[in-house]
């Protein structure tokens, strides 16, 4: 698993290239590898987000359960992303999603405790939560203007184009719930673009 590990700190290191060696020894003793099944849970809704998870590899949905008991799809996981609901993660509140496996996954996880002892002591680690900070924000701002300004089919399009090696990974069900259509709106998308 040193290679999952190691995987991890060159994402670190390419997202901040000036971590130092200290920095970098600390990140990595704080280390675990977490291995989970399909439909097995690495974040339930309602509970308060332990550690952060760096996917190495498999996949991940970020759903919540709705007021008629339907699982609506917010976010897919895959590999060298964050699984995390990050807003409540550093406010040590209740996260308001499930972050359910689609494959067998291995996570590279760092505690919250030991993300803040970092924090503290080295200046470059809290640069490196501020990053991937903004990369969940640059995410969320992008599918909050995609409801708001795109048809289905741009934002169908748009899913394709971001994220072409998810295309035969994901069911349609999943796909129509995380694009905010029916299953059968976009079985009609996909038909008319592939006459198209």
């Amino acid at each position: 698993m040193n290679q999952a590990i190691d995987t991890y700190l060159n994402s670190v290191k390419s997202l901040c290239p000036r971590l130092s060696d200290e920095e970098h020894e600390y990140l990595k003793i704080g280390l675990k590898i977490t291995k989970l099944q399909p439909k097995h849970f690495f974040i339930h809704a309602n509970a308060i987000q332990q550690e952060i998870g760096y996917v190495y590899t498999g996949l991940l949905r970020a759903f919540y359960v709705d007021e008629n008991s339907n699982e609506i799809t917010v976010n897919f996981i895959p590999e060298n992303r964050y699984a995390t609901h990050y807003s409540a993660f550093i406010s040590r509140t209740p996260s308001k999603y499930y972050f359910q496996c689609l494959e067998p996954t291995t996570l590279v996880t760092l505690s919250y405790e030991h993300i803040q002892g970092g924090y503290e002591k080295f200046s470059n680690i809290e640069r490196y939560g501020r990053l991937v900070a903004e990369s969940v924000l640059k995410f969320q701002q992008k599918r909050i203007e995609g409801f708001l300004f795109e048809t289905t089919e741009q934002r169908y399009l748009d899913f394709i184009k971001d994220n072409h090696s998810l295309f035969n990974r994901v069911s349609l069900s999943h796909l129509s719930s995380y694009l905010g259509i029916e299953r059968q709106t976009l079985t009609r998308i996909r038909q008319r673009l592939t006459k198209g």
